[in-house]
């Protein structure tokens, strides 16, 4: 068998293979060689006898910080030859964290729950990252191992069977990798070679455009192309790709589009590119043909924004500038809320406009929540936590009537009432202290006490976190739960609620944003957020969907506070 590892500054590099020490030799491009027989591995570097995991590693059993195993792709035994993918046009996501998804926390629990995300309508289930991380719990952004699958949830064999039986059931899979860092815990680039360069607010940055880069972002592409190759998934998103520094012509985004693109035709499926971005920028989405980065789709923070704020009233930190009463209005209309215009949080011009004429709205995922909306409040509590029901249900109607393509996030569908806190188990005692404090310290400077903020390294922190699968049988989720499935049924069965060109998208609406009615071809959403009851005339044909005490009568909506109304017009069809 040969191990192989790339050190191009190391003198002399030997390779343990079961107990046994092997030298290796020196090849071209600073990769270093042996051949020999065994199964678990680690490699020594100069005169250092300190084993380290190997960065290209396939499998790590007894964590980040031990020796690999060998691990070979093509043992697997998978049933979907028959499998084409799924587009992004016309999807709807559900984002969900293997570990505290079910009480099991593993894929194959996961599996028992897919049928569930059937029923529900979903089309692409997305999985936070799943790479290997030190310690058991944690949300996978502190991985360090990227080609390796986390054990504890069932390590590549258990991915591998979950993807396996998603796509048994039409779903696609979508996963979470994180290239912008890498953890605080076990992350060994750096000795084998010039990985890192500078850091960014998570860790240690990779070195994109240095000296000896070319290595480093073949490391990056390849274990994209790994996920899709070996572990059959469909989609990728790229968490926080501002964060990803590269100077070069041609950007490692836009390599890795085309690189994409490549085995995409050899597969003969599609493959998807969806990136986290704060830049407001739609060059990530617009086609490589037109000077763009050619991803597929991004994240789009703006449209939560201006949602959260309409749901909730609260205008603090990031969500000062979502006060405008046209906020929701002009996302719907715009796609992005700052686009070169000011951001009074950030004290300067922020983004840039979308051309609605050319780039098409199921580019830009749209979400009430997510991991990160959730998991980063101080309690970690979600909308159902805070917001009456009837408002969740406007939200929810907006969401899926909109132009973008809807995600939902786990227990969302059902108004759970178990938060999604941040975690981590680090078996360091000092990091584990250091997270501890710092999770503390930054919650105490918006006015949390210590005691308020849960501990992240307390197992109970993830016992909460769980989803209570109980609940979406019990009176009042039960009807959130009836409501997100007519919802999702309604955007597959009416074409026009996918339409996904948003410069044919209108809004009704009063200066102070408290109704609105948001068309879609001959179809009428009607919303009322404001304190009191409204009457809209929408010229009615036939009533699609109502919530609460909705009534449509002689072709207009009467509308107490918090309800909504999805009707037909003489105009559809």
């Amino acid at each position: 068998m040969r191990f192989s590892v790339w050190a191009p500054s190391a003198r002399r590099v030997r390779v343990s293979v079961d107990a046994g020490v092997h030298e290796m030799t020196a090849g071209d491009g600073g990769w270093w060689h042996a051949d020999a027989e065994g199964v678990n591995y680690a490699f020594l570097l100069d005169d250092d006898e300190t084993p380290l995991p190997d960065p290209r590693s396939r499998r790590q059993p007894h964590g980040v910080h031990a020796e690999s195993r060998v691990y070979d792709h093509a043992e697997f035994a998978w049933t979907d030859d028959a499998w084409t993918g799924r587009q992004l046009p016309g999807a709807v996501l559900y984002e969900l964290h293997v570990g505290t998804f079910t009480e099991g926390g593993t894929f194959d629990a996961a599996i028992d729950r897919l049928d569930h995300l059937v029923d529900l309508g979903i089309t692409h289930v997305e999985l936070l990252p799943v790479n290997a991380f030190d310690g058991t719990a944690g949300w996978g952004y502190d991985g360090v191992l990227w080609g390796a699958v986390h054990e504890p949830y069932g390590g590549p064999d258990g991915f591998k069977r979950f993807v396996d039986a998603a796509h048994a059931r039409g779903l696609a899979v979508v996963l979470d990798v994180v290239y912008n860092h890498l953890g605080p815990s076990g992350a060994y680039l750096d000795r084998f070679g010039p990985y890192f360069a500078g850091r960014n607010d998570w860790g240690p940055g990779l070195n994109l455009d240095g000296p000896g880069s070319d290595e480093v972002r073949r490391y990056v592409i390849g274990n994209a192309l790994s996920w899709f190759r070996d572990f059959h998934v469909d989609a990728l998103r790229l968490d926080a790709v501002h964060a990803l520094l590269d100077r070069r012509a041609v950007h490692l985004l836009e390599q890795l589009a085309v690189e994409v693109e490549t085995l995409s035709a050899a597969l003969n499926r599609p493959l998807t590119l969806i990136a986290e971005s704060d830049l407001n920028d739609p060059r990530l989405v617009t086609p490589r043909e037109r000077g763009g980065y050619g991803l597929h789709a991004q994240w789009s923070d703006d449209f939560h924004h201006a949602l959260h704020v309409k749901l909730t009233g609260e205008t603090s930190g990031y969500y000062t500038d979502f006060a405008a009463p046209d906020a929701v209005e002009r996302v719907l209309r715009e796609v992005f809320f700052h686009a070169g215009t000011w951001s009074s949080f950030r004290e300067r011009t922020h983004g840039r406009p979308v051309d609605t004429r050319t780039v098409p709205g199921h580019r830009f995922l749209a979400y009430l929540q997510n991991h990160d909306q959730i998991g980063n409040r101080a309690t970690g509590d979600r909308l159902s936590a805070t917001v009456p029901p009837d408002r969740l249900a406007c939200g929810a109607a907006v969401l899926f009537c909109s132009p973008f393509t809807p995600m939902v996030f786990m227990g969302e569908e059902w108004a759970a009432s178990t938060p999604w806190q941040f975690f981590a188990s680090f078996p360091d005692p000092e990091l584990a202290e250091a997270v501890r404090t710092g999770r503390r310290r930054e919650f105490a400077r918006h006015g949390w006490g210590e005691a308020d903020v849960p501990d992240p390294m307390d197992p109970a922190t993830v016992e909460r976190s769980r989803l209570d699968w109980a609940e979406p049988e019990r009176p009042g989720h039960r009807e959130m739960l009836r409501l997100y499935r007519s919802l999702i049924r309604l955007r597959r069965e009416r074409p026009e609620l996918a339409d996904p060109w948003v410069g044919d998208v209108c809004v009704d609406t009063t200066p102070d944003g408290a109704w609105l009615v948001l068309h879609r071809g001959g179809l009428r959403l009607a919303v009322n957020f404001g304190a009191g009851p409204v009457t809209l005339p929408l010229g009615a044909t036939a009533t699609l969907l109502t919530w609460g005490e909705a009534i449509v009568d002689g072709g207009a909506a009467h509308l107490p506070p918090d309800t909504f109304a999805l009707v037909e017009t003489a105009a559809a069809g």
